[in-house]
């Protein structure tokens, strides 16, 4: 994308986050990663009044796995820390999410928002004020909710119980001290009771596996008990593919946390696509996590809940023609949102 238009939408996100005169904005980045990022985000703080200063980290090292989450090398610097406490944004285009340090700098106040997609689809899918109001109609029904159950035609019947963790928004901005947002984003999460997950969830062909980066070819069925997947394999005896690469990928982190459910939630944004995979290569996968009326699950850790768990090891899912229900009332019928409040307004 050109420079200069990608500073212009850069602009509009720190606009939309309420980035004003005299407030501090620091830009976290590692090695060489994102340098046409930093530029643009260093450049819009500045026509807001702004101060803004470029923190770099040292590129990253070798890392177990394909996506090890929670650690960025923030842990040996403290410094670098206490400077992101002090800001009132950071923007972080390196992913520290999961990691205590972004805990300790929200309990600060400093209000975090992730950008690591490309900058088309960063422009495609600008948040909107009017996506924040329906994303935050289905955080209120999910934060009232005891159960949540998710049915497929595949064959998933899963019943998460709820209440014990809070409700997550992600509309892509955030104006609010302390609070964290990905851009791009649309949906709402919380997790079940650390042993309140039972049942079933079968994968489908064209189902999303994250961080891979891949749909599913092979049906795979999880069977859930207590809040950990006890068994991965093919439906119905089957040989699968994907249920042997799921099986792999927890087993390299040798952490049996890695095998426990975390978030769970559903997707809002109808200007998501399905098949953004194939069309943008070097993110990770913000697009399918909220396109409309997806059902998606996670694995691995439940810290950025509240929770114990802060295994390296974590897997995001977004399913196709899931229906989900709270409290027995249905919110997503075959990937349709039922709630009228939760809608665009060209599908009510």
């Amino acid at each position: 994308m050109d420079q200069n238009l990608f500073n212009e939408i850069c602009l509009q996100q720190l606009t939309l986050s309420a980035v004003h005169d005299g407030e501090t904005v620091v830009v976290l980045s590692r090695g060489a990663e994102r340098g046409a990022y930093a530029d643009a985000f260093l450049w819009a703080a500045r026509q807001l009044g702004a101060a803004a200063l470029h923190l770099r980290l040292p590129a990253p090292s070798s890392a177990k796995g394909a996506w090890v989450v929670g650690d960025i090398g923030l842990a040996d610097n403290p410094l670098a820390v206490e400077t992101m406490k002090a800001a009132d944004m950071v923007v972080d285009l390196s992913f520290m999410l999961f990691s205590k340090e972004q805990f300790a700098i929200q309990d600060a106040g400093t209000r975090i928002l992730t950008t690591v997609e490309p900058p088309p689809l960063l422009a495609r899918l600008m948040p909107t004020r009017e996506l924040r109001e329906r994303v935050e109609v289905g955080a209120g029904l999910l934060a009232k909710a005891q159960t949540m159950r998710i049915t497929s035609p595949g064959g998933t019947d899963v019943t998460y119980r709820l209440g014990v963790y809070p409700t997550i928004s992600e509309y892509g901005f955030t104006d609010t001290p302390g609070r964290w947002d990905h851009w791009p984003a649309a949906f709402v999460f919380t997790g079940g009771a650390d042993d309140g997950v039972d049942g079933r969830i079968v994968l489908s062909p064209g189902d999303v596996l994250l961080p891979f980066n891949t749909y599913v070819q092979t049906p795979v069925a999880l069977t859930i008990e207590a809040g950990f997947i006890r068994d991965i394999r093919g439906v119905d005896g089957a040989p699968s593919l994907d249920a042997d690469l799921l099986k792999s990928y927890i087993e390299a982190f040798d952490d049996p946390r890695g095998y426990g459910m975390s978030h769970v939630g559903w997707g809002l944004d109808e200007r998501a696509h399905w098949h953004g995979l194939t069309q943008f290569g070097g993110g990770m996968g913000m697009e399918l996590r909220s396109f409309y009326g997806n059902v998606m699950f996670s694995i691995g850790p439940n810290n950025e809940l509240g929770g114990p768990n802060d295994t390296p090891c974590h897997l995001d899912i977004p399913m196709r023609g899931c229906s989900l229900y709270l409290d027995d009332r249905l919110i997503v019928d075959a990937g349709e949102l039922t709630v009228p409040e939760m809608r665009p307004v060209n599908r009510r």
